[in-house]
């Protein structure tokens, strides 16, 4: 074997030693960009798994009806499902300057004889309605505490049906419902009552008034049994 032969296989042996590392680094590399991708999907398949249950959890956790941050009659925001949550809840819009706004009175006593047992009243003053409500919310503060001692809650005033219908008012007078009586509030006063589970369970027009024994019998079977009810032994079980 001459020597440029000789020289020539040297070179050759330097070459594949040198081509063989770096063909072991390429595929190292690739197989580490497969691994890291890979690893990217099965992390965002997580993420959106994750991000699907809390999703499911808040709904089951927020009833509907009440999944709605409102301002109060201060202008303070109030999340329904904390403050409420667990509560029947008497949903009316009312106004100050209407036939029906006697029923602030009725509506009172409701809070004073339910209060105690978990029913909240919550007033949505609306001037939709033969502008009858067209005083700012310091003044229905004012008309309602003194004309009336009112001492439930009173929210900002709102518009309850039409394209700035309060979302609140669109979801109670929507097929969400599951009741019969669906579609647009037609006057000052209606009331939509919520059950404890955050279930809109009737709806009571305006000419009802809130203590007719339609709606005192649908708040007490929402409300359930007294305290001192429950604690009553069963009188049928003493006389065995």
């Amino acid at each position: 074997m001459n020597n440029f032969a000789l020289v020539a296989m040297m070179l050759a042996f330097g070459a594949a030693a040198w081509l063989m590392p770096l063909q072991g680094r390429q595929a190292s590399a690739q197989a580490a960009e497969a691994g890291a991708a890979e690893q990217g999907k099965a992390e965002k398949g997580a993420t959106e798994k994750s991000a699907e249950e809390k999703d499911g959890a808040d709904d089951k956790a927020v009833p509907a009806a009440i999944a709605f941050t409102v301002k109060t009659n201060t202008g303070d925001d109030v999340a329904l499902h904390e403050k409420y949550a667990g509560k029947v809840v008497l949903i009316v819009n009312v106004a100050s300057k209407c036939g029906h706004t006697k029923q602030y009175a009725d509506l009172q006593t409701l809070d004073e004889k339910y209060a105690q047992r978990g029913l909240a009243i919550l007033a949505f003053p609306c001037n939709q309605f033969g502008k009858q409500e067209p005083g700012s919310n310091e003044e229905i503060l004012e008309f309602c505490t003194t004309k009336f001692g009112v001492k439930f809650d009173l929210f900002d005033k709102v518009d309850v049906n039409g394209d700035n219908a309060a979302p609140l008012f669109a979801h109670l007078t929507s097929d969400k419902t599951g009741l019969s009586d669906t579609g647009d509030v037609k006057w000052n006063f209606e009331k939509f009552l919520v059950d404890r589970q955050g279930k809109v369970i009737a709806r009571f027009r305006s000419k009802v008034n809130p203590m007719s024994p339609a709606m005192v019998q649908a708040i007490e079977a929402a409300l359930g049994p007294a305290e001192a009810e429950k604690d009553q032994p069963d009188k049928n079980q003493d006389e065995q």
